[in-house]
Order: C-alpha cells, then sequence, then structure tokens
C-alpha cells in the first residue's frame, strides 16, 4: 500500500508542486484570522462584561448595607454617658449572661420543668421591655440622675432575680442529688 501511495507521488509530482492559485495563502490567512479574533473578542467581552456585572452588584450590595446600618442608631446605654457606668453596666450584663447560661444548662440538666421555663421566659421578656422603656428615657435625658438611677437599679432587680432563681434550683439540685444517693 505504501508503494502504491509513493508511485502515485513521484508519477503527478510536477501537479503537486505546482503554485497555488494567486492570493489563495492571503485569503486563507483572512479567514483564519477573523474566525480567531470573532471567537477571542466575543469571550473576552463576555467575560469583560460578567466581571463588571458582579463587581457592580457586590458593590451595589455594599453601599445598601452601609446605608441600611447608617440608619439604624445604636440604643443608648450607660456607656454612652460616661466611662464609669460603662463599667458598671458591663459588669451588670455579664453577671446577667452567665446566670442565664447557668440557667440554660440547668434546663439541659432536667431540673427545670416546662411551667419554671415558660415563668423565667415570661420574666425575662418583662425586663426586656423594661429595658427599652428606659432606655428610651436615657435617650431622651441622658443627664439625668434619675434615669441612669433607674437604668442601675433595673440591672440590680434583674440580676437579683436571675441569682435567687439559680441558687433555689442549685439547692434544688443538690437536694436530688443527695436524695438519691441515701437511696442507693
Amino acid at each position: 500500500m505504501n508503494d502504491l501511495l509513493e508511485k502515485i507521488i513521484r508519477e503527478n509530482k510536477d501537479a503537486f508542486e505546482e503554485d497555488a492559485p494567486q492570493g489563495h495563502f492571503e485569503r486563507f490567512e483572512q479567514k483564519l484570522d477573523k474566525e480567531f479574533k470573532h471567537r477571542s473578542r466575543f469571550n473576552r467581552k463576555f467575560y469583560l462584561q460578567l466581571a463588571a456585572s458582579l463587581l457592580f452588584v457586590l458593590l451595589l450590595g455594599n453601599q445598601v448595607r452601609m446605608y441600611l446600618a447608617s440608619n439604624q442608631p445604636e440604643p443608648v446605654t450607660l456607656a454612652s454617658v460616661s466611662e464609669e457606668y460603662g463599667e458598671v453596666e458591663y459588669y451588670f450584663t455579664s453577671s446577667i449572661n452567665q446566670g442565664l447560661k447557668e440557667w440554660e444548662q440547668l434546663s439541659k440538666d432536667g431540673f427545670i420543668s416546662e411551667a419554671d421555663q415558660r415563668m423565667m421566659t415570661r420574666e425575662m421578656e418583662e425586663f426586656d421591655q423594661m429595658q427599652a422603656q428606659l432606655q428610651k428615657e436615657l435617650e431622651a435625658n441622658p443627664d439625668d440622675e434619675r434615669v441612669i438611677n433607674a437604668m442601675l437599679e433595673y440591672y440590680q432587680a434583674k440580676l437579683s432575680v436571675i441569682t435567687l432563681i439559680i441558687d433555689k434550683l442549685k439547692e434544688v439540685k443538690q437536694q436530688k442529688l443527695t436524695h438519691n444517693e441515701t437511696q442507693i
């Protein structure tokens, strides 16, 4: 087979050495350039448009987030009145949060009934409403000592209630544990 092909090529050597028609290579090169440029320009343009659109959406989202964040006023707290009050407020809030964590742990351990859980939720909602009202008053009158003292009394009362309940629950837990030990 190879011999036959080689024989045909040798016999028609003159036909193969003929030059291509005039302008053939130029037309062929123009067609290649046109096809290549069309494809690459389309892809590059598409990706650039996609990237620009994505960037625009991200920037727009960031601007909306910043606008919404700037329009929401931060709640007025004792820390905004003075640094000393801020430290006192921090002490109370961290102590209250610690008490609530202990409550949650006792609840997980099964020492708190469903009724007690609902009662505590109602109490905390009432305290939250009271705090919102006091914050409004503090915002309206940031230098009024009566409002500041009311805020401090609010924190003391909330901490006292939580501490009292947690202490009683710990006593009940201890009694249950010792009662179970004596029965074994």
